[in-house]
């Protein structure tokens, strides 16, 4: 016979003044007490909301000269309301842009003429030449004439032969070797290729190929291969550039960024200033809202003499217009390139 099991004795009651915590039905309840539990819950209250203050009169509202300064209350709002005007004032010509082209009556500027020449912020030389060749490379107007002359041709080319005949004799060369044998001719017709930007103008590299459109986002050209002479000793520097541009009305052939790119970089150069003049240049025929260029290469002058670093790699950019005030459209533009 199985034991039988007493049942476990069932708990008490709970007092109904306990369920919601502190009651006026426990026992030990005073008025008094609750009274005095409200007053410190109101005296911490009116502790946090701090002094009272009083209602703004009208004629404190008052904007002229001789109303009375904003009180120390004020300075926060004051500080929002500046902000928002510098703010809304730094914008306010893409805003002016913008509601413009979407006015049906509204006519997109003429492209600039052939002949502007801009004025770049960071240098007193003028940058983009229309009529010739750009900065820096002075004196070079002749070569682009020297087309219709063989004759000149010919005897700059004779020139250079020379000189580069002086080179192999001065490296203790024999110039009428039969390995160096016609070395002098193909090296100066090599250099005249590898300098073949001097030639090249920019009016004759846009060539008309403006276009009025309604874009307004982010336009791209990436890993475009550029081989450039390094100014300092003479070797080349190779890379990509991307180059992109916010057009306002106006668009550009896409082939004509690489063709810029190319005209600028076949030329003596240094990495930092082929990346603004690629940039300006581009400025100045479109007048586009924002342009932004980068470059990166690798200096053989870094390579192969010198520090002899063959993995460096050097990035420059160079940012302008809205690319250059707007952080979050100069991010944009380098997450397209994959480069953030």
């Amino acid at each position: 016979m199985e034991p039988q099991h007493s049942p476990a004795p069932r708990p008490k009651a709970i007092p109904p003044y306990l369920l919601n915590g502190h009651s006026p039905l426990h026992p030990s309840f005073k008025p008094e007490n609750g009274r005095t539990d409200r007053d410190h819950t109101y005296s911490s209250i009116q502790a946090s909301m701090g002094p009272h203050r009083e209602p703004v009169a009208l004629d404190q509202l008052s904007l002229s000269d001789g109303a009375p300064p904003l009180t120390a209350t004020h300075n926060s709002q004051e500080r929002s309301a500046r902000q928002y005007e510098e703010v809304a004032e730094a914008d306010i010509e893409d805003i002016e842009r913008k509601v413009a082209a979407r006015d049906p009556t509204y006519t997109a500027p003429m492209t600039p003429a052939a002949t502007s020449r801009s004025q770049s912020p960071f240098t007193a030389n003028p940058t983009v030449d229309f009529d010739g060749l750009s900065w820096p490379s002075v004196g070079t107007l002749s070569r682009l004439h020297e087309r219709e002359s063989k004759e000149e041709a010919q005897t700059r080319l004779a020139k250079l032969s020379g000189a580069v005949r002086t080179i192999l004799e001065c490296i203790g060369e024999d110039p009428d070797r039969e390995g160096l044998h016609g070395t002098p001719e193909r090296y100066a017709k090599a250099m005249m290729f590898f300098t073949k930007g001097y030639e090249e103008n920019l009016r004759d590299i846009v060539n008309g190929a403006v276009f009025h459109e309604d874009h307004d986002e982010l336009v791209i050209v990436k890993d475009i291969d550029v081989y450039s002479l390094c100014e300092h000793h003479l070797v080349p520097f190779t890379g990509k550039m991307h180059i992109g541009y916010i057009p306002s009305n106006r668009v550009i052939g896409l082939s004509k960024l690489a063709r810029i790119a190319e005209m600028f970089s076949r030329r003596l150069q240094v990495q930092e200033r082929l990346t603004k003049q690629v940039a300006l240049a581009l400025s100045e025929v479109l007048k586009p809202q924002g342009v932004g260029v980068v470059m990166e290469s690798s200096h053989l002058c870094m390579v192969m003499r010198g520090v002899q670093k063959a993995g460096a790699t050097t990035t420059t950019s160079c940012m302008l217009g809205a690319m250059r005030k707007r952080a979050k459209t100069r991010d944009e533009f380098l997450s397209l390139l994959n480069r953030r």
